[in-house]
């Protein structure tokens, strides 16, 4: 399992295409893409996540709550070999991640709320995932996908992405079919540019996101999902 012990500062902000074409031409000359893009560049993210049915997590994120805990599972490309869990916190303005692997056999078992050998678990996460949803009885909700184009940059632990063709399942959860039916959630040309480091961000790194009219959001991926239910 992967622990972001000190946590991260993560910025969002809602840019146009033709924005984010300027601010990927500047970024390509001082960060470094992603290695595990596709030949276009981009990947594929699909998450599930999971709520109850008073919207716990969704009602945190809209309320804005200081702290705030999201569980989601997630796989890349429609790959179902490699299936991560993961618990975002929200701790005032900084973020923590924790991950663990799971198989695609022991999505289909949460799926179907065969949840019992969670309790036991040799992972952490598991175990933390079987009491919220015995307690709050959280289940998978909605899957989300999108694609997204990565640029790094190593002072600072930058991180900044593109995210774009945002789609929802709307209450479908069958995570692992790749003709699951999708509907868009955002504006074709609304792009989620997010910007990710630790400590500080480097002075350069900003003098390049400063271009066209970006402007600061809050929403997330999940909350636009939810738009439609």
């Amino acid at each position: 399992m992967i622990k972001y012990a000190k946590g991260r500062s993560e910025l969002k902000y809602a840019v146009t295409k033709a924005d984010c074409y300027l601010l990927r031409r500047n970024l390509q000359f001082v960060m470094r893409p992603d290695p595990h893009v596709m030949k276009d560049g981009k990947y594929l993210i699909r998450s599930v996540y999971f709520d109850n049915l008073e919207n716990k997590a969704l009602n945190q994120k809209k309320e804005g709550l200081k702290h705030r805990d999201k569980y989601r599972a997630r796989l890349y490309n429609y790959k179902t070999d490699f299936i991560q869990l993961e618990k975002k916190s929200k701790q005032n303005d900084i973020t923590y991640k924790e991950k663990c692997q799971m198989t695609a056999m022991e999505y289909e078992r949460v799926r179907l709320s065969d949840i019992k050998w969670m309790e036991n678990d040799s992972r952490k996460l598991i175990r933390e995932l079987y009491v919220q949803m015995t307690l709050y009885q959280i289940k998978p909700t909605t899957v989300v996908d999108y694609e997204r184009e990565v640029f790094t940059y190593e002072y600072g632990n930058v991180r900044v992405t593109f995210d774009s063709e945002v789609r929802t399942s709307l209450r479908n959860i069958d995570f692992l079919n790749p003709e699951l039916p999708m509907v868009p959630a955002l504006d074709p040309n609304i792009v989620i540019l997010e910007v990710k480091y630790d400590e500080f961000l480097p002075d350069i790194i900003k003098q390049l996101l400063q271009v066209g009219d970006t402007m600061r959001t809050s929403y997330s991926k999940y909350q636009l999902s939810r738009n439609y239910v």
